[in-house]
């Protein structure tokens, strides 16, 4: 894959069957679900495409989202950061790991990891390297989206 700059966005959608959101990245205008979907199956792993889902916060605790995508370590995820979670919802059952790091021009994503599959070999996913300003500026969108989108938004 490329490692030039790429554009992030956070999509944030309402699931009105399950009255939550969830949040999916968008790398390059398209849906990280459809990225790593594709990945896994032209690499021949099974279970791949449509295993995962986005994170819904309202099923774990993940602390402040802005904290969150820029790799702040969670006790009960480890050292990587999940970007998307199963299918399910539940971010334990199935999901996508990856090393976020953050410096003062870049945000770094590397290392993508299937806990269930460790000899999965995600090493040609990837790298995703982001602006820190636009990355700052998706992550603002984030919030905002997240206040903007829910039951009394119209979404629902």
């Amino acid at each position: 894959m490329s490692t030039g700059l790429r554009v992030i966005a956070f999509t944030v959608r309402w699931l009105a069957d399950r009255r939550v959101h969830d949040i999916v990245p968008t790398i390059d205008g398209r849906p990280l679900l459809d990225l790593i979907g594709r990945f896994e199956l032209e690499a021949g792993m099974h279970p791949a495409g449509g295993a995962y889902g986005g994170l819904i916060p309202a099923f774990y605790r993940y602390g402040p989202l802005d904290e969150h995508f820029l790799g702040k370590e969670n006790p009960g995820l480890g050292p990587k950061t999940a970007v998307l979670a199963c299918e399910c919802g539940e971010v334990g059952c199935w999901p996508l790991m990856t090393r976020i790091t953050p410096t003062g021009n870049l945000v770094v994503w590397n290392d993508f990891h299937q806990p269930h599959r460790p000899t999965r070999d995600y090493t040609t996913f990837g790298p995703f390297l982001f602006d820190r300003d636009q990355y700052d500026s998706a992550l603002a969108a984030l919030a905002e989206d997240i206040a903007a989108t829910g039951p009394d938004s119209g979404d629902a």
